[in-house]
């Protein structure tokens, strides 16, 4: 079913849910999607998704069929607190898994630091996928030197052109923005039908608004936000191909988080939920399990679930010292 909340500033944030077919399941799944993408991003994991869970989707503002972001909203800040309406207007009671991409994963990070004690009450597992805690200026889309710098400062030229588009819809065409999507967020091989998707997504995020989210991704710093989240169940997962927030990224994740699962997809790109949907798929049901485990409440220590693709290792396992877990790659 798809509705509509109004959150405090007016804006309009259309949201997506599920309900499973056994009644009485007592978790909810809140996922939320990246930057340029939309609530689409989750089709294949929701698909493939057995647990007994009810699931919330939504498209962020200024993607999909949400409002725009309006003047000075296109913050991470306010994604947060979008977040946090969105839970009050859907999800009022019961323990909740947190699922965040790209964009997604640092929003679930405000969330942390703007609302500690909702974090505290409800949040019975988190989920990082291909996202980042920071560092997000210093992007160079995989390119070595000079090519990197460049790379960056294109990318905060095109922000500032998008921010100062009037057009309510991106000048890019089809086959364009899909060679785009291939090249920059995919790993080897990807469907045709996913890189489509990608490139429809894009198509249909507001210009101005992701122009602004783009500013904001670059000042991103919540790493010390992660802190909230030491004792709830977590899975930290990534691409080993990732050129957007690359494999370090979710590393200094992990290391925040020491109990936290950490998984690596080798050959995938950014886009893990559509490449690697199987592995996250996985990863995000051993959380529910464990919110769901008769007695287990939001903030008590992570329990072992296996995760990534056709049976990856298992165990609790952050980045540095300790081990990991790196599953092998889906076919295609």
């Amino acid at each position: 079913m798809v509705t509509t909340v109004t959150v405090s500033d007016g804006t309009r944030l259309a949201v997506e849910t599920s309900e499973p077919e056994a009644a009485g399941h007592p978790v909810t799944l809140v996922l939320v999607h990246g930057w340029t993408q939309d609530r689409r991003t989750w089709d294949r994991v929701v698909g493939e998704l057995v647990a007994p869970v009810r699931i919330v989707r939504y498209d962020l503002r200024g993607h999909g069929d949400s409002d725009p972001a309006g003047p000075q909203s296109a913050t991470i800040d306010r994604l947060a607190d979008d977040l946090a309406e969105v839970i009050a207007a859907q999800v009022p009671e019961g323990p909740i898994v947190l699922v965040g991409h790209s964009m997604g994963g640092m929003t679930i990070m405000a969330l942390a630091d703007r609302y500690p004690e909702l974090v505290a009450r409800r949040v019975a597992g988190a989920a990082f996928v291909a996202t980042s805690s920071g560092n997000m200026d210093r992007l160079t889309l995989g390119f070595p030197g000079a090519l990197g710098r460049g790379a960056a400062r294109l990318e905060r030229r095109l922000a500032k052109l998008l921010v100062a588009y009037r057009r309510e819809r991106l000048p890019v065409g089809r086959p364009l923005a899909a060679m785009g999507g291939r090249l920059l967020v995919f790993g080897k091989r990807p469907r045709t039908d996913d890189v489509r998707s990608v490139a429809e997504q894009l198509r249909k995020a507001h210009p101005r608004s992701i122009g602004g989210f783009q500013n904001a991704i670059s000042l991103h710093d919540r790493a010390a936000a992660l802190a909230a989240l030491a004792t709830v169940p977590t899975v930290v997962l990534v691409g080993d191909r990732d050129r957007l927030t690359p494999v370090h990224h979710a590393e200094a994740i992990a290391r925040a988080l020491p109990a936290a699962r950490f998984v690596l997809f080798p050959g995938a790109g950014h886009m893990i939920t559509q490449e690697r949907h199987t592995g996250v798929t996985d990863a995000i049901a051993g959380l529910i399990a464990d919110a769901g485990t008769a007695g287990a409440t939001p903030g008590a220590p992570a329990g072992t679930a296996t995760g990534g693709e056709d049976g990856a290792a298992t165990g609790g396992a952050a980045a540095g010292s300790r081990p990991r877990s790196r599953a092998t790659p889906a076919s295609t």
